[in-house]
C-alpha cells in the first residue's frame, strides 16, 4: 500500500512537471511568434522612421509625390497577400537591392537602407513586409525560416519589376537582424543566376541558439527543459522547429559572395555568432565589425563607412 502511494505521488509530481513545462513552452511560442498587434499602423513606422533618420522626409515626400515610390502586394504560394514598397532607379540597369527587415519590424522602418541603394548607389530597391509583418498576412513570425521562400518569391517579383531589356539583372539581397537571418537562408537554397549576392547584418546561428540567449539574457532561465519542447510545439502547430531554422546550416551550402556586418558590442544577437557563421561560408565573402556597435546599429553609428562597404563590396 505505501508502495502504490509512493509511485501515485511520483507519478502526480511528473505530471504537473510536464503540464507546467507544456504550459510554459506554449506561453514561450506565443510571446516569441505573436506579431505586433499595432503592425499595421503605417503612421507611426514613419514616424519613427523620422526620428532616426531625419533627412529620410524630405526624401520619401518627394519620392512620393513624384510616384517613385510605391507600394505592390502579391499573392504568396500560400494564398497569403504580402506587400511591399518599391523604387526605380532609371540609372539602374537591372541592378536591384531587395532589402529584409527585421523581427517586428516593417518596410517603412527600413526605407533608409532603400535610400541608401536607390539614392547613393544608383539601384532599383525593393523592401517587403515579411509574413505577419507591417501589411503582409500572417498570423505568426517566421524567424526568418520558412520567410526564405517568400523573399525568394520578392526576388523574383523585382527581376520582372525592374528587368533591362540591355543588360542582365543582377540582385543583393540584404538583411538586418532576423532579415539577415532571413537572408542567409535564402543564400542556400537553389536560386536564379540574377540573385548575385548577399549582404548579412546582425543575423543568428540559429532560432534555437537565438532563443536560447534570450532565455538567459532576459528570464534568467536554462534552455533545458523550456526549449526543446517549445521548439516540439512550434514543430506540431507550425511545421517547423528551432534547429531546423539554421542560417548556420544554409550558408555553409552558399557560394555566392556574402558581406558579414555585425555590432561588435551586440548583446542581442551577440557577436560571438558572426564568426561560425564567416567560417561556415565557403567561397568570396568579406567580415566588418563596428567598434562600439550595438544589435542592428551599424549603419546608424557608421552611415558612411557602411555605405562605402556596401559598394566595394558590389564592385
Amino acid at each position: 500500500m505505501k508502495k502504490k502511494r509512493i509511485i501515485y505521488s511520483v507519478l502526480a509530481v511528473v505530471i504537473v512537471l510536464v503540464t507546467a513545462i507544456t504550459w510554459s513552452g506554449l506561453y514561450m511560442l506565443s510571446y516569441s511568434l505573436t506579431p505586433d498587434p499595432n503592425r499595421h499602423d503605417m503612421d507611426s513606422a514613419y514616424a519613427t522612421l523620422y526620428s532616426n533618420y531625419p533627412y529620410m522626409q524630405e526624401w520619401t515626400d518627394s519620392m512620393r509625390r513624384c510616384g517613385a515610390l510605391r507600394d505592390t502586394f502579391v499573392t504568396m504560394p500560400s494564398g497569403e497577400r504580402h506587400h511591399a514598397l518599391y523604387a526605380r532607379n532609371d540609372s539602374a540597369h537591372g541592378r536591384t537591392a531587395v532589402v529584409v527587415h527585421g523581427y517586428k519590424d516593417c518596410a517603412v522602418k527600413f526605407l533608409f537602407l532603400g535610400h541608401m541603394y536607390h539614392h547613393c548607389l544608383g539601384y532599383n530597391v525593393l523592401i517587403p513586409d515579411l509574413h505577419a509583418h507591417g501589411l503582409s498576412d500572417g498570423k505568426e513570425i517566421q524567424m526568418g525560416w520558412k520567410d526564405r521562400k517568400d523573399v525568394i518569391k520578392w526576388t523574383e517579383v523585382a527581376e520582372q519589376t525592374f528587368r533591362d531589356s540591355t543588360r542582365e539583372s543582377q540582385i543583393v539581397v540584404h538583411g538586418v537582424s532576423m532579415g539577415a537571418a532571413t537572408t542567409m537562408c535564402v543564400s542556400g537554397e537553389e536560386l536564379p543566376r540574377y540573385v548575385t549576392c548577399f549582404v548579412e547584418d546582425c543575423g543568428y546561428t540559429s532560432v534555437w541558439d537565438e532563443f536560447s540567449v534570450q532565455l538567459k539574457e532576459q528570464f534568467g532561465l536554462p534552455s533545458f527543459p523550456l526549449l526543446p519542447v517549445t521548439s516540439m510545439l512550434c514543430r506540431l502547430k507550425y511545421g517547423w522547429s528551432f534547429g531546423q531554422a539554421s542560417p548556420l546550416k544554409q550558408v555553409a551550402k552558399c557560394r555566392r559572395p556574402m558581406l558579414f556586418i555585425h555590432g561588435e558590442t551586440d548583446t542581442f544577437v551577440p557577436s560571438w555568432m558572426v564568426f561560425p557563421l564567416y567560417t561556415a561560408k565557403h567561397g568570396y565573402k568579406e567580415m566588418w565589425i563596428t567598434r562600439g556597435t550595438e544589435h542592428a546599429s551599424s549603419f546608424y553609428d557608421y552611415p558612411d563607412e557602411y555605405r562605402d562597404r556596401i559598394m566595394t563590396f558590389l564592385r
